[in-house]
């Protein structure tokens, strides 16, 4: 038999106010699975995030987390926001350790040690006494992540990580996750506004039409695994870049 996705979204609706976000949205994700979600501005995918953490709540709709439906007490994904939004005061150690100490459970010493684990597995060690501030950009984007992960939590959902970096960084940041990821396989949600950053990553990319249309296009990825920017340089990695581009602005102009 086949397993029952990790993530199960069908038919989710969501308004604020009078206003519709969401209206009978649907798509799945596998475990051990990259999916990618692409869409303009606007369009819901936060607030999908939102309403699969328990931030907000759907009016309409079922989730389902391997087939169950996911209760409010379930608590199966770690959510990565935009902002790497690391505690100033805090060395990168102890920012890493904290993901693992308040939602991990973990005690302050375990805690410690999991930072440590994680840190030197991203290549980040030599770095853990330092504070953010003495940080690049892109460090700092990979403590975040070191902090999401070391939550404990197999289902990671990424919020726009790289969306505020510089293309040279964004590039560098994208082939470091392929890379952790190829080690790691953990089931992953990807929001982005990068065509080039779903492909080069995904397995699977959702389009989003504006609100509240829901998705445009679903569409595989089956470029040959690990990726590297060589990847993008074969034909169908223009096809599948330019298909999705296609679907993106159809959406926007229809």
């Amino acid at each position: 038999m086949t397993a029952p996705p990790a993530i199960g979204v069908d038919g989710l609706a969501k308004s604020f106010g009078p206003l519709p976000v969401l209206d009978g949205l649907s798509l799945h994700v596998d475990r051990g699975e990259f999916v990618s979600i692409l869409g303009p501005s606007g369009c819901g995918k936060s607030t999908l995030f939102s309403i699969l953490t328990g931030i907000e709540s759907a009016d309409a709709g079922a989730l389902l987390l391997d087939g169950r439906p996911l209760a409010a007490t379930d608590r199966p994904f770690a959510w990565m926001p935009q902002r790497d939004v690391l505690f100033p005061w805090r060395t990168v150690e102890q920012n890493v350790a904290l993901g693992a100490e308040i939602a991990g459970g973990l005690g302050r010493g375990a805690a410690r040690e999991r930072a440590r684990e994680l840190l030197a597995g991203f290549g980040l060690d030599a770095f853990r006494a330092m504070r953010p501030y003495q940080l690049s950009g892109g460090m700092r984007q990979r403590v975040a992540l070191a902090r999401t992960v070391a939550q404990g939590r197999d289902i990671l959902l990424l919020d726009e990580p790289f969306g505020a970096l510089d293309a040279l960084t964004r590039t560098e940041l994208q082939l470091w996750l392929e890379r952790i990821w190829e080690r790691e396989r953990w089931t992953v949600l990807l929001i982005t506004h990068d065509v080039r950053e779903a492909v080069l990553l995904s397995d699977r990319v959702y389009v989003m039409a504006p609100r509240p249309q829901g998705i445009a296009l679903e569409r595989g990825i089956p470029l040959p695994r690990p990726r590297t920017l060589d990847s993008l340089r074969a034909a169908e990695a223009a096809e599948l870049e330019h298909e999705l581009l296609v679907a993106l602005h159809a959406g926007r102009t229809a």
